[in-house]
Protein backbone atom coordinates (compact mmCIF):
# COMPACT_ATOMS: atom_id res chain seq x y z
CA UNK A 1 0.00 0.00 0.00
CA UNK A 2 2.79 2.40 0.93
CA UNK A 3 4.47 1.61 -2.38
CA UNK A 4 1.17 2.41 -4.18
CA UNK A 5 0.87 5.77 -2.39
CA UNK A 6 4.50 6.64 -3.26
CA UNK A 7 3.82 5.79 -6.91
CA UNK A 8 0.62 7.85 -6.96
CA UNK A 9 2.43 10.79 -5.30
CA UNK A 10 5.21 10.68 -7.95
CA UNK A 11 2.64 10.55 -10.72
CA UNK A 12 0.67 13.45 -9.23
CA UNK A 13 3.84 15.51 -8.74
CA UNK A 14 4.92 14.90 -12.33
CA UNK A 15 1.44 15.77 -13.59
CA UNK A 16 1.32 19.01 -11.63
CA UNK A 17 4.81 19.97 -12.82
CA UNK A 18 3.96 19.35 -16.47
CA UNK A 19 0.65 21.20 -16.04
CA UNK A 20 2.46 24.17 -14.52
CA UNK A 21 5.00 24.26 -17.36
CA UNK A 22 2.26 23.88 -19.94
CA UNK A 23 0.27 26.73 -18.41
CA UNK A 24 3.17 29.18 -18.18
CA UNK A 25 5.28 28.44 -21.25
CA UNK A 26 2.77 29.79 -23.79
CA UNK A 27 2.45 33.01 -21.77
CA UNK A 28 6.23 33.57 -21.78
CA UNK A 29 6.46 32.83 -25.49
CA UNK A 30 3.52 35.12 -26.18
CA UNK A 31 5.10 38.01 -24.25
CA UNK A 32 8.41 37.47 -26.07
CA UNK A 33 6.60 37.36 -29.41
CA UNK A 34 4.71 40.58 -28.67
CA UNK A 35 7.93 42.26 -27.51
CA UNK A 36 9.72 41.22 -30.69
CA UNK A 37 6.81 42.47 -32.78
CA UNK A 38 6.85 45.84 -31.04
CA UNK A 39 10.62 46.15 -31.46
CA UNK A 40 10.37 45.23 -35.13
CA UNK A 41 7.54 47.72 -35.73
CA UNK A 42 9.43 50.47 -33.86
CA UNK A 43 12.63 49.91 -35.84
CA UNK A 44 10.65 49.59 -39.07
CA UNK A 45 9.10 53.00 -38.45
CA UNK A 46 12.51 54.57 -37.85
CA UNK A 47 13.88 52.97 -41.02
CA UNK A 48 10.90 54.21 -43.03
CA UNK A 49 11.42 57.78 -41.78
CA UNK A 50 15.16 57.64 -42.49
CA UNK A 51 14.61 56.32 -46.03
CA UNK A 52 12.05 59.07 -46.68
CA UNK A 53 14.42 61.76 -45.41
CA UNK A 54 17.35 60.43 -47.45
CA UNK A 55 15.20 60.25 -50.57
CA UNK A 56 13.90 63.78 -50.00
CA UNK A 57 17.41 65.21 -49.58
CA UNK A 58 18.64 63.42 -52.70
CA UNK A 59 15.69 64.48 -54.84
CA UNK A 60 15.04 68.03 -53.63
CA UNK A 61 18.57 69.30 -54.27
CA UNK A 62 21.08 66.51 -54.90
CA UNK A 63 24.53 67.24 -53.42
CA UNK A 64 27.40 67.85 -55.81
CA UNK A 65 30.73 66.08 -55.77
CA UNK A 66 32.99 68.23 -53.55
CA UNK A 67 35.48 70.30 -55.53
CA UNK A 68 39.17 69.84 -54.77
CA UNK A 69 40.46 73.16 -56.12
CA UNK A 70 39.45 76.82 -55.96
CA UNK A 71 41.61 79.32 -57.81
CA UNK A 72 45.12 78.69 -56.43
CA UNK A 73 43.93 76.75 -53.36
CA UNK A 74 43.90 72.98 -52.98
CA UNK A 75 40.77 72.03 -51.03
CA UNK A 76 40.73 69.10 -48.59
CA UNK A 77 37.06 68.45 -47.83
CA UNK A 78 37.70 66.38 -44.68
CA UNK A 79 34.86 63.90 -45.14
CA UNK A 80 33.05 63.29 -41.87
CA UNK A 81 34.65 66.35 -40.23
CA UNK A 82 33.09 69.71 -39.38
CA UNK A 83 35.88 71.67 -41.03
CA UNK A 84 37.97 71.76 -44.22
CA UNK A 85 41.50 72.81 -45.14
CA UNK A 86 42.71 74.97 -48.03
CA UNK A 87 46.39 75.27 -48.95
CA UNK A 88 48.46 77.21 -51.45
CA UNK A 89 51.90 78.65 -52.06
CA UNK A 90 52.49 82.37 -52.53
CA UNK A 91 56.07 83.41 -53.28
CA UNK A 92 58.07 82.00 -50.34
CA UNK A 93 55.00 81.59 -48.13
CA UNK A 94 53.03 78.49 -47.15
CA UNK A 95 49.41 79.49 -46.67
CA UNK A 96 46.90 77.24 -44.92
CA UNK A 97 43.28 78.01 -44.13
CA UNK A 98 41.31 76.00 -41.59
CA UNK A 99 37.61 76.61 -42.19
CA UNK A 100 34.68 75.53 -40.03
CA UNK A 101 31.26 74.54 -41.26
CA UNK A 102 28.50 77.02 -40.37
CA UNK A 103 29.07 77.89 -36.71
CA UNK A 104 26.64 80.73 -36.14
CA UNK A 105 24.15 83.13 -37.69
CA UNK A 106 23.09 86.76 -37.35
CA UNK A 107 20.20 88.77 -38.81
CA UNK A 108 21.05 89.80 -42.36
CA UNK A 109 21.64 93.54 -42.83
CA UNK A 110 19.20 95.30 -45.15
CA UNK A 111 20.06 98.72 -46.64
CA UNK A 112 17.54 101.53 -46.11
CA UNK A 113 16.70 104.30 -48.63
CA UNK A 114 18.63 106.88 -46.59
CA UNK A 115 21.79 104.80 -46.63
CA UNK A 116 21.40 103.20 -43.22
CA UNK A 117 21.20 99.49 -42.43
CA UNK A 118 18.59 97.55 -40.47
CA UNK A 119 18.42 93.88 -39.54
CA UNK A 120 15.96 91.80 -41.54
CA UNK A 121 14.10 88.68 -40.50
CA UNK A 122 16.43 86.61 -42.68
CA UNK A 123 19.60 85.16 -41.19
CA UNK A 124 23.06 85.10 -42.70
CA UNK A 125 25.33 82.22 -41.79
CA UNK A 126 28.78 82.62 -40.24
CA UNK A 127 31.95 80.65 -41.01
CA UNK A 128 35.19 80.92 -39.05
CA UNK A 129 38.39 81.03 -41.11
CA UNK A 130 41.83 80.68 -39.49
CA UNK A 131 44.59 81.83 -41.83
CA UNK A 132 48.13 80.58 -41.15
CA UNK A 133 50.98 82.13 -43.16
CA UNK A 134 54.49 80.76 -42.62
CA UNK A 135 57.90 81.24 -44.21
CA UNK A 136 59.98 78.09 -43.85
CA UNK A 137 60.71 77.23 -40.21
CA UNK A 138 60.19 80.78 -38.95
CA UNK A 139 57.29 82.41 -37.17
CA UNK A 140 53.68 81.96 -38.23
CA UNK A 141 51.24 84.80 -38.77
CA UNK A 142 47.75 83.71 -37.79
CA UNK A 143 44.77 85.80 -38.81
CA UNK A 144 41.33 85.05 -37.40
CA UNK A 145 38.58 85.89 -39.89
CA UNK A 146 34.84 85.65 -40.35
CA UNK A 147 33.50 84.59 -43.73
CA UNK A 148 30.08 86.06 -44.47
CA UNK A 149 28.17 85.16 -47.64
CA UNK A 150 29.84 87.97 -49.62
CA UNK A 151 32.76 89.23 -47.54
CA UNK A 152 35.78 88.41 -45.41
CA UNK A 153 36.10 90.19 -42.07
CA UNK A 154 39.37 90.22 -40.12
CA UNK A 155 38.89 89.75 -36.38
CA UNK A 156 42.39 89.51 -34.93
CA UNK A 157 46.06 88.79 -35.69
CA UNK A 158 48.50 86.60 -33.76
CA UNK A 159 52.13 85.62 -34.06
CA UNK A 160 53.27 82.09 -33.21
CA UNK A 161 56.79 80.69 -32.93
CA UNK A 162 55.56 77.87 -35.15
CA UNK A 163 52.27 76.33 -36.15
CA UNK A 164 52.15 73.94 -33.18
CA UNK A 165 52.81 76.51 -30.46
CA UNK A 166 50.14 78.77 -28.97
CA UNK A 167 50.22 82.50 -29.62
CA UNK A 168 52.68 84.69 -27.77
CA UNK A 169 51.45 86.13 -24.42
CA UNK A 170 50.65 89.55 -25.89
CA UNK A 171 48.20 88.84 -28.69
CA UNK A 172 47.94 92.40 -29.95
CA UNK A 173 44.97 94.78 -30.03
CA UNK A 174 41.54 94.14 -31.45
CA UNK A 175 41.65 94.57 -35.21
CA UNK A 176 39.10 97.39 -35.12
CA UNK A 177 41.39 99.34 -32.76
CA UNK A 178 44.07 99.61 -35.44
CA UNK A 179 44.52 102.67 -37.61
CA UNK A 180 42.00 102.67 -40.47
CA UNK A 181 44.69 102.81 -43.13
CA UNK A 182 46.52 99.88 -41.52
CA UNK A 183 43.28 97.90 -41.50
CA UNK A 184 42.85 98.58 -45.23
CA UNK A 185 46.42 97.49 -45.95
CA UNK A 186 45.93 94.24 -44.05
CA UNK A 187 42.83 93.52 -46.13
CA UNK A 188 44.98 94.20 -49.22
CA UNK A 189 47.58 91.80 -47.76
CA UNK A 190 44.97 89.02 -47.71
CA UNK A 191 43.48 90.04 -51.06
CA UNK A 192 46.69 89.46 -53.02
CA UNK A 193 46.91 86.01 -51.42
CA UNK A 194 43.45 85.08 -52.65
CA UNK A 195 41.70 85.51 -49.31
CA UNK A 196 38.91 87.81 -50.36
CA UNK A 197 35.18 88.25 -50.86
CA UNK A 198 35.17 85.78 -53.76
CA UNK A 199 36.63 83.13 -51.48
CA UNK A 200 33.95 83.89 -48.86
CA UNK A 201 31.23 83.24 -51.43
CA UNK A 202 32.89 79.98 -52.46
CA UNK A 203 33.14 78.82 -48.84
CA UNK A 204 29.45 79.40 -48.21
CA UNK A 205 28.46 77.44 -51.30
CA UNK A 206 30.91 74.67 -50.41
CA UNK A 207 29.62 74.40 -46.83
CA UNK A 208 25.98 74.28 -47.95
CA UNK A 209 26.86 71.29 -50.07
CA UNK A 210 29.03 69.71 -47.36
CA UNK A 211 26.26 70.15 -44.80
CA UNK A 212 23.89 68.15 -47.03
CA UNK A 213 26.52 65.48 -47.81
CA UNK A 214 27.31 65.01 -44.11
CA UNK A 215 23.60 64.87 -43.19
CA UNK A 216 22.88 62.18 -45.77
CA UNK A 217 25.97 60.23 -44.70
CA UNK A 218 24.89 60.42 -41.05
CA UNK A 219 21.39 59.16 -41.85
CA UNK A 220 22.84 56.32 -43.94
CA UNK A 221 25.05 55.22 -41.04
CA UNK A 222 22.15 55.29 -38.58
CA UNK A 223 19.99 53.30 -41.01
CA UNK A 224 22.75 50.75 -41.55
CA UNK A 225 23.16 50.26 -37.80
CA UNK A 226 19.43 49.67 -37.19
CA UNK A 227 19.21 47.29 -40.17
CA UNK A 228 22.07 45.18 -38.82
CA UNK A 229 20.89 41.90 -37.29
Amino acid sequence: MARLFRSLRKTLTLTLTLTHQFQHQPCISRRSYISDMRKSAFEGNILRLLRNEIQYELQSSPPNNPVTKFNSFIVDGRAGERWITLKRQYADEDIKLEVTMFDGAVPAPTPTPNGGVVNSDEMQMHITVIVNISKGEGRVLEIMCSAWPDSIEIKRLFIRANEKIIAEPYAGPEFTELDDELQDKLYDFLEVRGINDELAGFLHQYMKNKDKVELIGWMERVKSFIERK
